[in-house]
């Protein structure tokens, strides 16, 4: 195909020259031998999105069945079918528009043999919002992937493109087996770790309240860094947090969530848990001067878990206690360290009255113990 008219071409080339000039018409070439018209380049390029045009293609929503269609097809109730799918957070078609094709139909049969498995509707709703949001974060963290290893000094648009849309043809493929592969290895986790009494069987209820342990860790002045810091910094020094948080899991201690200046860990045992939370102090250290110092506070109590989350006092309380915790140190409640007597050298840190608890609680400092040593025990109470 030849170029399109000149005057297309200069309107779109303007602000280069030389060697750039050259590689944005080219790209430009290829673009229009691809179906693009002047005007989707010239919003593309107002809104700097050339180079991603291939990649827009490549994702461009098109299919030759309505919503009415696939659920007749499936066998599912339209309204109970767009309930489903909204709960996954992405965009929802117009009712006549045909932009549907047969993995959304395929997709909707497996929503109804869940519903007749007898989950509730309610219930697949708040499994595929979670669904929605993970997948959102896991689709987040491949576009950052593919823009590093993209974004090189030198690197022009038309490389650029080429590179995206290779980044993006080759993950989908890539990722569906990787997600499978860790959906069944912490089902197998979570499943392996449950524990069904006999009180539960007999009522036909889901377990209730567990009694776990929660470790909060948080990097000590981010809020201050926040002010002084350029934001790159600054997302930096969250990302290395969640690295390191989650080299210090495994076992039967989980990273929850990250919170910018804060991970949750959770474990169904103090000790393993009270490990990787001096782990996760020295790997800090370790980091040198330019990683804030971190502390750990860690409670223990019966909790409930939701969509991967935890609710309680012992959530609550384990927030509260990083609060007061000193830099550097690991600070725990009674139960922790009762529960744990001789995984840490523990010295009595006082009695502190904390936001929102009503009650003193009497915290400990827990170091490792020195093996040449015999640790004095804390004081118990009378």
């Amino acid at each position: 195909m030849e170029d399109p008219p000149a005057i297309e071409f200069d309107e779109l080339l303007e602000g280069t020259d030389g060697a750039a000039r050259d590689e944005r018409r080219a790209l430009l070439t290829e673009l229009v031998r691809e179906g693009f018209g002047a005007d989707q380049l010239r919003r593309a390029l107002a809104e700097d999105r050339l180079a991603l045009l291939p990649v827009d293609r490549l994702f461009e929503r098109s299919g030759s069945h309505t919503a009415s269609e696939v659920a007749a097809a499936a066998g599912i109730e339209l309204e109970t079918l767009l309930t489903a799918r909204s709960a996954f957070g992405i965009p929802a078609p117009d009712p006549g528009e045909r932009a549907l094709g047969e993995s959304d139909i395929e997709m909707a049969r497996r929503a109804r043999t869940v519903l007749e498995a007898g989950v509730s509707l309610d219930q697949l709703v708040a499994l595929n919002r979670v669904v929605g949001r993970s997948m959102q974060a896991v689709a987040a963290a491949a576009r950052t992937m593919v823009a590093e290893s993209s974004m090189r000094p030198g690197v022009t648009q038309r490389e650029l493109a080429a590179r995206w849309q290779q980044g993006a043809q080759g993950l989908t493929p890539l990722m569906e087996p990787v997600l499978g592969f860790v959906f069944s290895a912490h089902l197998r986790e979570l499943v392996s770790n449950d524990v069904v009494g006999a009180a539960d069987l007999v009522a036909g209820r889901t377990p209730g309240a567990r009694t776990i342990t929660v470790a909060f860790a948080d990097l000590v002045g981010y809020t201050r860094l926040g002010e002084e810091l350029p934001t790159e910094d600054l997302s930096a020094l969250a990302k290395r947090l969640e690295e390191l948080a989650s080299e210090a899991a495994g076992g039967p201690v989980t990273l929850v969530k990250t919170l910018g200046d804060a991970a949750m860990l959770v474990a169904p045992r103090s000790e393993p848990l009270l490990e990787a939370g001096l782990k996760l102090l020295e790997a800090a250290d370790a980091e040198g001067p330019g990683f804030p110092p971190l502390r750990v506070g860690v409670a223990s109590g019966p909790a409930l878990q939701r969509a991967g989350d935890w609710y309680g006092r012992p959530v609550n309380l384990a927030s509260r206690v990083t609060g007061v915790a000193r830099p550097g140190s690991l600070l725990a409640t009674e139960e922790v360290r009762d529960d744990a007597p001789d995984a840490l050298r523990w010295s009595h840190a006082g009695a502190r009255r904390l936001r929102n608890v009503p009650e003193p609680v009497r915290l400990f400092r827990g170091r490792r113990v020195d093996p040449l040593s015999t640790p004095t025990p804390a004081p118990r109470p009378g």
